[in-house]
């Protein structure tokens, strides 16, 4: 098979890379790396169980490319690229629309105490992770307030999806990323104010007409069309979640080339404590919602909507604060690797049927 041979020539590069790394010599090792993930991602679409990785592999190749030549990925002609990225997300978030419907928001009529207990635990579980980790992290104020962004941003389509492969509530997931969404607006910002108040200053209305331009204007609209045009526009449904994971993917090489000097001093530690903060909204999640009375089902379906975060509303916060490379920096790690963890959870779940 083919793919075997794609794998093989990764791998094969990424030996070339380390042979260049171990005596020091980074710099050369740029090609033969940013090649190792480029090569995998490919090689991974012939595996029905690593396909799911080849997004984030790409994502890889992307941020090594942003690393190795910034100046790439910063501006062209003196345009920023960074002015894309607002744009970016409002199609993103009309995709996410085109994806809903009305009827997802019924949720709460149906299923109250799930979805009471997950919106709870969103807007508590990660803001107040975020806040420790930020307190206790010994980083610059401002990339401090970017690990608080995160925990104070709502969950996104990543959460649902993998809900689905988990055998979790999938109606119960769609409920919770719908009304967490609305309640974003409001929550984000007040949350920020609080918590990161002493990092960042945080202009409370300004943040509030970010999010209702960036997501609300754009998810209603993204409805309005899939009630009239349901079933109608096949192309726009198939074209969308390949717009969406491009998108996420540019704006997240794009913070990483702003923000490289920063992730130079302290992109090691920032990982660690973005995957604890990760992984804790994922235990936390579950076994508070277990500890309340919600079925194994559920209570996957809340750690899932809690782990996971919407990535691409914090970076868009961070351009719209002014401050991309450094508020965005956690937001830009937490998306590729809470893909990694969620489908190693998700897997994990998928081959283990909930206790009811």
């Amino acid at each position: 098979m083919i793919f075997k041979y794609f794998i093989g020539a990764g791998l094969l590069c990424l030996l070339l890379a380390l042979i260049f790394i171990i005596p020091g010599n980074i710099e050369s090792a740029a090609i033969p790396l940013i090649s190792f993930f480029v090569l995998l991602g490919i090689g991974f679409r012939g595996f029905e169980k690593l396909k799911g990785f080849t997004y984030t592999t790409m994502i890889f190749a992307g941020v090594t490319a942003a690393m190795y030549y910034p100046e790439y990925f910063v501006e062209y002609n003196g345009y920023a690229y960074s002015n894309l990225i607002t744009p970016l997300i409002q199609i993103i978030m009309f995709g996410m629309g085109t994806s809903m419907a009305f009827k997802d928001f019924a949720g709460v009529i149906k299923m109250p105490k799930g979805v009471f207990i997950g919106l709870l635990s969103q807007f508590t579980i990660m803001p107040i992770t975020g806040f420790i980790l930020a307190s206790l992290s010994n980083f610059p104020p401002e990339i401090a307030a970017g690990l608080i962004l995160i925990g104070c941003s709502p969950s996104g389509l990543a959460s649902n999806v993998m809900s689905y492969l988990a055998k979790a509530n999938l109606a119960l997931s769609i409920t919770i990323t719908a009304i967490s969404t609305l309640l974003a607006p409001f929550l984000t910002p007040l949350l920020m104010k609080l918590l990161a108040g002493q990092f960042v200053e945080i202009n409370v209305l300004d943040m509030m007409w970010s999010i209702i331009k960036m997501v609300i204007i754009p998810i209603g609209a993204g409805l309005i069309f899939n009630k009239l045009f349901s079933g109608k526009a096949k192309w726009l449904d198939d074209a969308m979640p390949v717009v969406s994971m491009a998108g996420i993917g540019i704006i997240i090489v794009v913070i990483t080339a702003a923000g490289r000097d920063s992730l130079l001093d302290i992109g090691g530690l920032l990982i660690i404590l973005v995957f604890v903060h990760n992984v804790m909204g994922y235990n936390l999640g579950f076994w508070i919602s277990k500890g309340l009375g919600l079925t194994e089902r559920d209570a996957r379906t809340v750690a899932l909507e809690v782990g996971m975060q919407n990535g691409g509303l914090a970076s868009g916060l961070a351009k719209e604060m002014g401050k991309l490379a450094t508020i965005g920096l956690a937001p830009a790690v937490f998306g590729p690797l809470m893909n990694i963890t969620g489908s190693v959870l998700a897997s994990y779940w998928h081959r283990k049927p909930p206790k009811e």
